[in-house]
Order: C-alpha cells, then sequence, then structure tokens
C-alpha cells in the first residue's frame, strides 16, 4: 500500500469514527429527551386535577378498534390526566406528545361523538405523524351515557366544562414540556364535537385560533326532542330498513325537480320544503312503495315537519327529505339523565315534560349565543359544515344559528371576516366528499386566506359528480351556457322557539 492510499484510509477512518460519534450522541441526547420529557410532564400540576400516567413509547404499530394496523407511528409521550373540578365530576383527558424535535409548534383538541364517555386513542395517529400535540376527553361521562342521570356536575362537564379544563391542561402540559406554549391552537369537532367547537367560540373564545365545527350537535336538547318525537311515531307504525330507503330514494325523486342538472335524482341540496312538497313526497313515497300504509302517510306528515308543542311551537324541524328516518330516533339518553331510570320514555309529552327538560338542560347544553363578537376580536377563526341528507343533525337549527350570528354582526359579509359556514348537497352525518376543512381552516389562520369556493366529489353509482361549492347564503348555480356560478341561496329555516332555547347558564 503506498503512502497516499494510507493518508486516504485513516482519512476515511476518522470521518466514520466522527459520524459514528455523532450518531451515538444523537441517539443519546435523544434518549435524554424521551426519557426526560415524562418526568417533566408528570411533575406538572394540573388546576382541579392531576397526572396519571405519562409515558414514553416508541411503538410504531397499533391495532385499532376494528383490528386495522397503523404503522409509521412517531414516537411520542402519552399523558393521562383526570380532572375533578367539583364533586360528582371525573373527566378523563388524554395528551400525546411528540419528541421536541418531531413537534411543529401547533396544539390541536379533538371532539366526540354520541354520548362521549371514552377516548378513542387511534384518533390521535394522523395528528401525532404531522407533528401536532394533540388532546382528547370523554367529556366526563364514562363508563356509560347512564352517567348523567340525575348528576349536574355531568350536565356541565359534557355541555362545556371538560372541553375548556382539557384545553387548559394541554397547553400546560406543552408549555412544561417543550418550554413554549403553542404557536397556534385548533380545535377539530364533529357532531357532539361540534357542539363543543361551538361552546368553545361562544364560552371560551380565548382557548383556540381556529375551529373547525362538523355538523354540530349544538342545539342539543331540542335536537334529542326531535330524536323522541321520531321515535314515538316509528315505534307505533314501525318503518323496515328497505320501506326507510324507499322514502328517501321519493324524496331525492321529488326534489330533482329543483335541482341543478348534477344532482337531480341523486341528491336533495336544499331541503327545506312547503307544506304542498311535503305531500308531493309522500304521495310519491306511497305509490312507489305499495307496503306503505295509510298510518304511515300520517306518521311522515308529522316527522317532516318535526316536533311541535300543543300551541305549535316548534320544538325542532323535520327530517330532511331525502334522508333516513331510522337514523333519526333513538339517542334518548338525555331524557333520563332528567328524568330518572324509572321513567317511561314513551309517556313523556312535547308541552310539560319538554319544559321541565329543557329547563333542566338546555343552559348547560346548547351552543346557541350568537354573539361572537370575543371570538373575533381575538383574532378567532371558524369553519362549519352541514350536510343536507344528515338526519342525526339536520342543517336547520344550524342555517338558522348562521343567521343570528350574521345578524348579531351586522351583516353576513361582515360574519363572514371570521366565520364561514358551507352547506354540503347530499352529505350524510360526517365529513366527506368535500375540500379538507382542517386545511382550509390552517391557510386562513397561517397565510391569511378566507375559505371561498371548495369542491364536492362524490360518487353515485357510475357517475362521479365535481362541482363547486360556496359559503352560505350563496349556493352552486349551473347553466350550459354559463357553467357554474355562485347564486344566492334561499334564506332562513323555521327557527325553534326561544322558549327550547334559553339563555347558557354560567
Amino acid at each position: 500500500m503506498d503512502k497516499i492510499s494510507r493518508i486516504q484510509d485513516g482519512v476515511k477512518m476518522k470521518r466514520f469514527s466522527f459520524l459514528l460519534l455523532s450518531g451515538l450522541m444523537a441517539a443519546f441526547d435523544s434518549g435524554m429527551a424521551a426519557s426526560g420529557q415524562p418526568d417533566t410532564v408528570r411533575k406538572c400540576a394540573v388546576p382541579n386535577g392531576k397526572v396519571l400516567s405519562a409515558v414514553y413509547t416508541d411503538a410504531s404499530e397499533f391495532t385499532d378498534a376494528n383490528r386495522n394496523t397503523i404503522t409509521g407511528i412517531p414516537p411520542r409521550t402519552i399523558v393521562k390526566l383526570l380532572l375533578q373540578p367539583a364533586k360528582g365530576s371525573n373527566i378523563n383527558v388524554e395528551v400525546w406528545l411528540p419528541d421536541a424535535g418531531r413537534w411543529n409548534g401547533r396544539f390541536v383538541g379533538l371532539g366526540n361523538g354520541g354520548a362521549a364517555g371514552s377516548i378513542n386513542p387511534a384518533g390521535f395517529i394522523g395528528w401525532i405523524k404531522r407533528g401536532y400535540a394533540v388532546a382528547a376527553t370523554d367529556m366526563g361521562t364514562a363508563p356509560n351515557d347512564n352517567s348523567g342521570v340525575g348528576n349536574p356536575e355531568v350536565w356541565k362537564d359534557f355541555g362545556y366544562r371538560a372541553t375548556h379544563l382539557m384545553t387548559t391542561a394541554a397547553r400546560q402540559l406543552i408549555q412544561s414540556c417543550y418550554g413554549k406554549p403553542p404557536a397556534f391552537s385548533y380545535f377539530v369537532g364533529a357532531s357532539t364535537g361540534g357542539q363543543q367547537a361551538l361552546q368553545e367560540a361562544q364560552r371560551y373564545p380565548d382557548d383556540y385560533d381556529g375551529i373547525v365545527a362538523n355538523v354540530p350537535a349544538h342545539c342539543r336538547t331540542p335536537l334529542h326532542a326531535y330524536f323522541l318525537w321520531n321515535w314515538q311515531l316509528v315505534r307505533r307504525h314501525p318503518l323496515t330498513p328497505e320501506q326507510d330507503r324507499s322514502i328517501m330514494r321519493s324524496g331525492i325523486e321529488y326534489m330533482a325537480q329543483r335541482e341543478i342538472s348534477q344532482l337531480a335524482g341523486k341528491a336533495v341540496s336544499d331541503p327545506r320544503v312547503t307544506p304542498e312538497e311535503i305531500e308531493g313526497v309522500i304521495a310519491l313515497a306511497m305509490k312507489n312503495d305499495p307496503s306503505l300504509t295509510p298510518e304511515h302517510a300520517g306518521m311522515l306528515r308529522k316527522i317532516f315537519n318535526g316536533p311541535v308543542n300543543s300551541a305549535g311551537e316548534r320544538i325542532f324541524n323535520g327530517v330532511p327529505v331525502g334522508s333516513s328516518i331510522l337514523a333519526a330516533t333513538g339517542h334518548l339518553y338525555l331524557f333520563r339523565w332528567a328524568f330518572g331510570l324509572e321513567q317511561e320514555l314513551a309517556e313523556l309529552n312535547f308541552d310539560a315534560d319538554m319544559d321541565a327538560y329543557t329547563k333542566k338542560l338546555g343552559p348547560v347544553l346548547n351552543a346557541e349565543n350568537p354573539d361572537l363578537s370575543a371570538f373575533a376580536r381575538r383574532g378567532g377563526r371558524l369553519v362549519m359544515f352541514s350536510g343536507t341528507a344528515d338526519s342525526i343533525v339536520p342543517y336547520h337549527a344550524t342555517l338558522d344559528y348562521y343567521e343570528r350570528c350574521a345578524a348579531e354582526a351586522g351583516s353576513p359579509e361582515k360574519l363572514q371576516e371570521f366565520f364561514v359556514y358551507y352547506l354540503v348537497p347530499g352529505m350524510e352525518h360526517g365529513i366527506n366528499g368535500v375540500t379538507d376543512p382542517f386545511s382550509l381552516l390552517v391557510n386562513w389562520c397561517e397565510k391569511g386566506v378566507r375559505p371561498g369556493e371548495i369542491r364536492l366529489k362524490r360518487q353515485y353509482g357510475e357517475e362521479t359528480v365535481d362541482i363547486p361549492l360556496y359559503p352560505y347564503p350563496q349556493k352552486t348555480g349551473y347553466t350550459p351556457e354559463r357553467g357554474f356560478f355562485p347564486e344566492p341561496a334561499l334564506r332562513g329555516a323555521a327557527p325553534v322557539a326561544p322558549r327550547y332555547r334559553p339563555e347558557a347558564a354560567e
């Protein structure tokens, strides 16, 4: 070996040794950070509660409740908290914290569904992969939806308190872990999570910079009155799943005359109907399905009109035509909370019983305050969606809420400076077929790009519908000559009577 070769080999060896040492030092530093992260958050003093555990894991795989295995999960510290702001309140919270080098400087709070009562770890994974610190709560309703029977503290937790305390605790852990607060905080929720979202904007405007409220169950006590109304009617006049689907198809067929060509016969873009249109849908359903009886026709009339008291005051709107009736029955746990387990729910009436139920639960569960000025002043941004085929959380009360917000803000244009709303044709209970709402929110909060035209893309059999959507109060118009264009939407929905929307407590 010549001298030059020996020198080259020596340089290579030194370089290898340097790289090996650097790698070992990086691994050591990472291990120190990982081992120190749980200790730091474990010692964090959390108001109204305590840290139950803080565990660091680098397990890259997770098997969800449906036995699906998710891979590629980065290392994280998983913190579990118990918050007890009052006797009778037990709020579980879980927070996932990425390693400091992977954290993108942002925090996301997640909403729940139904009566909550548990925390789904699978819901954290997509966020932790993207570098977010993320938190969720069981809303204080564990172990099941009977937890609120006769317990007003659970009502408060489920209504608003658990989400706010989760947020406060998570931000405190983030500060403790990373030595600084998040640059941006976001909340994302659907259904019950949409209720949480609007409660945050209304009650705690400083908690989040941006909020997504999807199919929000914010008009909570009237919504469950609607469930009870439908349940009592279907209990007396049962529907089969096939009859339910036949009625849905008949509604879509009858309303096709009002649709742009791309949606005609596929979806109802605006299911607000006149009494004459209700009669037309019922007549067509009876024609299309001979198994439907005159008793069914009478039931459908009441279901499409929605619950009212004996004086005709509106408690909630009816099932949107073109959506499932059977999906809009049940969900009766709030009545057990108000009246106890011994109450026969089939005997509840829509006068005195509804007044008593509303008085107990409405002020803590409903998120109906249209004054979002504090949220707007601090620079908050809110994106909201409803689906026209959603019978679980129908759009009517949400559309009415948005219009009340516009009146409070001064005009729809003023409201849209910080709050936009999309009414999505044919969307059922969930967000599907439209532009990623979270990306819309982030671009608005961090880049100043207010959401405008987005796309709806959905498969109907062999045909794909791909059309633009515009923020309410505009809707999608179309002519062969002009193509797609925004046009004014119909305004207003029959509002819930004020007596069923009491002012918020506390």
